[in-house]
């Protein structure tokens, strides 16, 4: 599998992640509407505002791979792909089979 395909597959994915997060982070608040619990001395665990700071990091995380895999795919439209953003030296195939995004060598990073 080439680069493109790689990031765009892995686009979808995370494209697909998010969304799911997005409608978990929906249902979360739509449950504590309206409710008068303490949430804050739940004696049954978790609670609400926990569960929705979890998932609300986990949207972040979504988001800023995105923006990385845009960028990446960026690069490939403009030729600089694969080149460290650093030192100008090209990024080894299996530092970008591992991690499609890198923008830098691992001497580098």
């Amino acid at each position: 599998m080439d680069a493109r395909s790689r990031l765009e597959s892995d686009r979808a994915a995370t494209q697909s992640r998010l969304s799911l997060l997005q409608r978990d982070v929906a249902g979360i608040i739509a449950a504590s509407e309206g409710s008068n619990a303490d949430d804050e001395h739940d004696p049954e665990g978790a609670t609400i505002a926990f569960e929705r700071s979890q998932v609300g990091a986990l949207v972040q995380q979504a988001e800023k791979h995105l923006a990385e895999i845009d960028a990446a795919l960026d690069r490939l439209d403009d030729g600089t792909y694969g080149v460290c953003a650093v030192c100008g030296k090209p990024i080894a195939a299996e530092r970008l089979a591992a991690r499609p995004v890198a923008v830098t060598c691992v001497a580098c990073s």
